[in-house]
């Protein structure tokens, strides 16, 4: 964190990184308007953003994403927090895709602006990174607890399904394995050579540690999951 000044509040050093002149003097302007917070400089690439941030080691940067390409910002940030992981990285941008925002936060962003929002906003987004309290905006917010929730629910579902898979015997896998390579029922009693009253009963045996009524609920589900390449993997490590 920045000296304190003579009344012992600390100063806040922040770095401009932002390509369009206008929106950057703007953002200037709106921090010289608080005596707590100091511009320290203005970037407008991702490299001039890094070099600035090695110079100044300021203790907030406003990080557009689109800078010189769609991802500049982004690289820029994965960068600048390799060496100075005390930086608090504040992403800006006009638009908000799930893809960037859990990539930002995936980097190490500590929050996320819309270009748009009004002075007091920023400011009080910037105070609030520097003093680390959480103040993600809504929209954002939502955006990140339902994508961690998502690789949560694929992670207990994979975990869930490959502790089914433990279950099936070498017999049940193997038929598993072919009902998911799209084989026939017919087909597979031919490969197998096995009564089709033989294979109904080690598919319903299948089904019933799935708990489920047809193959149909089972396939779709292991194949979102990767599970027939992971299979795959696993038996070319035998």
């Amino acid at each position: 964190m920045s000296t304190p000044s003579a009344t012992n509040t600390p100063i806040i050093k922040v770095l401009i990184v932002e390509d369009d002149p206008l929106i950057s003097k703007r953002y200037q302007m709106i921090l010289s308007k608080d005596e707590q917070i100091e511009c320290v400089g203005r970037a407008s690439s991702g490299y001039e953003g890094t070099m600035l941030a090695a110079l100044h080691k300021p203790d907030i940067i406003l990080m557009d994403i689109e800078l010189e390409d769609k991802q500049a910002g982004l690289r820029a940030t994965e960068e600048i927090l390799n060496y100075l992981p005390g930086v608090k990285v504040v992403m800006l941008t006009v638009c908000e895709t799930d893809d960037t925002v859990f990539r930002a936060f995936e980097l190490g962003a500590t929050n996320y602006l819309l270009k748009n929002m009004p002075a007091d906003a920023i400011l009080q987004a910037i105070k609030d990174a520097y003093y680390d309290r959480p103040s993600l905006h809504s929209n954002i917010a939502g955006k990140i607890t339902r994508e961690f929730k998502r690789i949560k629910t694929t992670e207990d579902s994979l975990m869930h399904n490959f502790y089914i898979l433990t279950t099936l015997t070498p017999t049940e896998l193997e038929v598993l394995e072919l009902l998911m390579k799209d084989y026939s029922r017919q087909e597979i009693c031919k490969l197998r050579h096995v009564e089709p009253s033989t294979l109904k009963s080690q598919i319903n045996s299948i089904l019933k540690k799935f708990n489920k009524s047809s193959v149909q609920e089972i396939l779709p589900a292991l194949r979102e999951l990767h599970i027939p390449e992971i299979l795959a993997q696993r038996k070319g490590k035998l």
